[in-house]
């Protein structure tokens, strides 16, 4: 797994150490990987994530939660990627156009965790 920087990849373990998380879970590993690679998500993770419950908190789309339009992009794909999540607002190009470089090396590396490395496969035939 290739980790933005040290602090990501020890926020990502922080997480992962919060749930019993099946070694075979590409959602929540792709979803954790995307919040503890920004900083503004991993602050918010609370509002993000349900940690008592184990599942995401979809409803907070709708809730006044001060997430920028990337940080709001990074959120929906994690929920796209961990259960199908959509929105209006979730699309690739939505979600994509409004990001850094560094919150798309993020965007692509979760979505290769989600499907395995596949994507990869894909692009070296």
């Amino acid at each position: 797994m290739n980790f933005l920087n040290n602090t990501h990849k020890n926020n990502y373990f922080k997480l992962l150490q919060k749930i019993n998380l099946h070694p075979g879970d590409t959602e929540r590993k792709a979803l954790f990987y995307i919040i503890s690679g920004n900083s503004d998500l991993f602050k918010k993770r609370c509002f993000i994530y349900d940690f008592f419950n184990n599942c995401i908190k979809p409803d907070l789309m709708n809730e006044n939660v001060d997430f920028c339009s990337s940080s709001k992009s990074l959120i929906r794909l994690g929920f796209n990627l961990y259960n199908g999540y959509t929105d209006p607002y979730t699309s690739p190009l939505n979600i994509l156009g409004s990001l850094n470089h560094s919150n798309l090396l993020l965007a692509s590396n979760a979505i290769n965790i989600r499907f395995e490395n596949r994507i990869d496969i894909l692009l070296d035939h």
